[in-house]
């Protein structure tokens, strides 16, 4: 049964990161297009593994990113703030969007799915939007909103763990990390006992999904470095947490780097 693992550090890493990382926030041109046939419950759960999850994400303002904006897996759950360009048919205000999956096309730089490609519209220009082929936006990579997020859409900009339903203790431990805070890359992640100084490696299987078969044994505590910009930081969760065997579990605690 999958399990929740909340921390706090999405907060954390913008007050340490502010300096290095503002050429993430600066904003980018692009092209962004209407894909009608874009699911949230993408085949095989999609490149970044969000499957049925996807679709309460950002209450389903989601998009697919071309080479650039998912790059390889390091963009999966990133958050971008985005407006099309076009005066007549596009709102000042924008959409913000989280990166679910991956597209191929080289025309595009997003691809947006319903909701989300009509909010980049002025009331009532939604299906005029969408008879463009794809339209010129300027984005940029932001944090999630603070106030009016329930806890599966990043509540007080926490990161949200997944113990993954294969996983197979006590030889195999797979998580997935479903949010990132929306600007913040997650480089390499360990875990080990509570109160052991004995430090297991987490191999990146794809995306946002780490995996080990060397669990240690009773309660885990996690760390993971994290960069938003050049540098990268180790940052400790402080909540001891084991996989329940029952229904899934939220918690929350504050991290610490």
């Amino acid at each position: 049964m999958a399990a929740f693992l909340t921390f706090m550090v999405a907060l954390f890493f913008s007050a340490t990161y502010g300096s290095v990382s503002a050429c993430e926030r600066c904003a980018r041109q692009g092209k962004a297009a209407y894909s009608p046939s874009l699911s949230p419950l993408p085949r095989g759960g999609g490149v970044c593994g969000y499957g049925a999850m996807a679709a309460e994400i950002n209450g389903g303002f989601f998009a697919t990113g071309g080479p650039r904006q998912h790059r390889g897996g390091l963009g999966c759950g990133r958050c971008f703030q985005m407006r099309c360009r076009d005066a007549k048919l596009c709102s000042s205000g924008g959409v913000r969007v989280v990166l679910t999956d991956f597209h191929r096309s080289n025309r595009t730089d997003f691809m947006l799915g319903g909701p989300a490609f009509a909010g980049l519209s002025k009331p009532g220009m939604a299906h005029e939007l969408k008879r463009l082929d794809a339209v010129s936006v300027e984005y940029k990579s932001t944090i999630f909103p603070e106030a009016g997020i329930d806890s599966m859409r990043l509540q007080n900009k926490n990161l949200s763990i997944l113990v993954e339903e294969q996983s197979k203790r006590p030889s195999n431990l797979v998580v997935k990390f479903l949010y990132q805070g929306g600007q913040t890359d997650i480089l390499a992640v360990d875990v080990a006992q509570v109160g052991s100084s004995d430090w297991r490696f987490m191999t990146r299987v794809y995306g946002p999904v780490w995996s080990t078969d060397r669990v240690p044994t009773g309660p885990l505590q996690f760390r993971a470095v994290v960069t938003g910009g050049y540098d990268g930081k180790w940052v400790w969760a402080e909540q001891r947490f084991s996989p329940p065997t029952g229904s899934p579990a939220r918690s929350t605690t504050p991290a610490s780097g």
